[in-house]
């Protein structure tokens, strides 16, 4: 059982060195692999009508993260030749958590560009930061608050529970989570297994496409795009989610894009992160994701007759498209109920503490530069709708939630979506060594090219769920 699934409790009494707990797989694996040219950071950003008062806030956060001690760590220090990383769970923060910069041209921007820049450290509990940012482009007094999270110790997910929490201590109003969105049942496939029904789309060894190169920018780091568009539209009783629609938008997407740079056509595996813990104040606080890949064949993203070079047709008929939003919901169904550890059963074996933890973190990178290969070709995480009203009492509820998931090397291409107050907030997040702010801008247009091409084909009635 997982550091995550069992906290640890502090030790009792005063001057009792803090209790520690052994990294999860997942934090081992992500301390293993960080590295400062491309920080390992989860942006959240949450846009308000109005403005927090700044005192009050610093003492709901505080309180918050009580509430959750799960979060209030720090990397324990240890000899090299120690078994485990080991989290030291301290009794509040080490430093000020909330900050209020001073206002600034471009200030949204700016925010942005510190927290994909600037990691909190490990060193210093808690492994995020809070800034309220004056939204110059909103009505007088609308803010935005920046979450940056060190996803070392920390997934969006986590931290957007525990900024529930402070915001139902700010503004004394409910924010308990909404029921999750029920998918429509469909028959399932007796024929075959899970496992069978979550591949179906060429072999799991072949080494899956890669982003096509654009223009990258000479700073490396990531850049990131924030767009707002209309929640897609899904006939009642469709046996297709949004999240569906959002994956076969993301394949092809990448797909067009990859034509439109002359590379070969090749089959596509997209991450897809799934979380199965609960919502409310038992929400498991730390990285509680696993993560599972989705296939697309090369020829499911090409109109049939296409031969898939530049100048042949690029649009798959609406049946086309129709058929490969079954396929990919067959799929995700079926990842979603396999059963397996978060990073697959390697990465439980890499990290089992037989030799010290130095020598297991040189051979677990080796392993991810000769793996560099296979790694999938983008990851999409689609938070769906956001199940608080982070309801600031005088400072108004969330009107608009992003989010954004580290793009390092080799994938350089995260996608990342939520849903708040009927509107899609779509962040895409790449790698400076990749891309540049041109290439986003045409990457977003294609998704929302795309995204539409997935709706309209029922004539039926609408529906929801995400």
């Amino acid at each position: 059982m997982t550091a995550l699934e069992n906290p640890a409790r502090r030790a009792d009494g005063p001057g009792r060195p803090p209790r520690r707990v052994p990294f999860p797989v997942v934090d081992e694996v992500s301390r293993h692999c960080r590295q400062e040219q491309e920080p390992e950071t989860v942006h959240i950003e949450v846009h308000l009508p109005g403005t927090p008062d700044p005192e009050r806030l610093r003492t709901a956060f505080g309180e918050a993260l009580r509430r959750h001690p799960r979060i209030l760590v720090r990397e324990a220090r240890g000899p090299w030749y120690r078994r485990r990383y080991e989290w030291e769970l301290t009794d509040g923060p080490d430093v000020e958590v909330v900050a209020f910069p001073a206002p600034e041209r471009d200030a949204l921007k700016r925010a942005r560009e510190r927290s994909l820049r600037d990691a909190p450290p490990l060193t210093a509990s808690p492994p995020i930061r809070l800034e309220v940012v004056a939204d110059p482009e909103g009505e007088h007094g609308a803010t935005v608050l920046f979450l940056t999270i060190n996803h070392t110790a920390l997934d969006g997910p986590a931290c957007l529970r525990v900024l529930a929490t402070a915001a139902e201590l700010y503004g004394g109003r409910d924010n308990a989570p909404a029921a999750p969105p029920t998918r429509a049942p469909v028959p399932a496939d007796a024929s075959r297994a899970p496992e069978q029904r979550a591949g179906g789309a060429g072999s799991p060894w072949a080494a899956p496409a890669r982003v096509a190169h654009g223009t990258p920018e000479t700073a490396p780091g990531n850049g990131m795009l924030v767009v707002e568009l209309p929640v897609p539209r899904r006939p009642k009783g469709a046996p297709y989610t949004v999240n569906d629609q959002l994956m076969v938008a993301t394949a092809l997407m990448i797909a067009h894009w990859n034509r439109e740079h002359g590379a070969k056509p090749k089959p596509l595996r997209i991450t897809m992160p799934v979380d199965d813990r609960p919502r409310d104040m038992s929400m498991p606080i730390g990285n509680g994701t696993r993560l599972v890949e989705v296939p697309f064949a090369a020829p499911e993203l090409l109109p049939r007759g296409s031969g898939g070079g530049a100048g042949g047709p690029e649009e798959l008929r609406p049946e086309e498209i129709l058929e490969l939003l079954r396929r990919t919901s067959d799929r995700t169904r079926a990842l979603k109920a396999l059963s397996r550890p978060q990073l697959g059963h390697g990465a439980a074996l890499l990290t089992a503490p037989v030799v010290p933890v130095a020598l297991r973190a040189a051979l677990t990178r080796g392993l991810r530069r000769a793996a560099a290969p296979w790694t999938s070709t983008t990851l999409l995480s689609n938070i769906g709708r956001v199940p608080y009203a982070l309801d600031f009492g005088d400072a108004g509820a969330a009107t608009a939630v992003w989010f954004s998931a580290p793009a390092r090397m080799p994938r350089g291409l995260t996608v990342t979506t939520a849903s708040t107050a009927g509107r899609l907030h779509l962040a895409l997040r790449w790698s400076r060594t990749l891309l540049g702010h041109g290439d986003g801008a045409r990457l977003r247009d294609l998704f929302e090219h795309y995204l539409h091409a997935t709706q309209d084909l029922h004539p039926t009635t609408e529906g929801g769920g995400s």
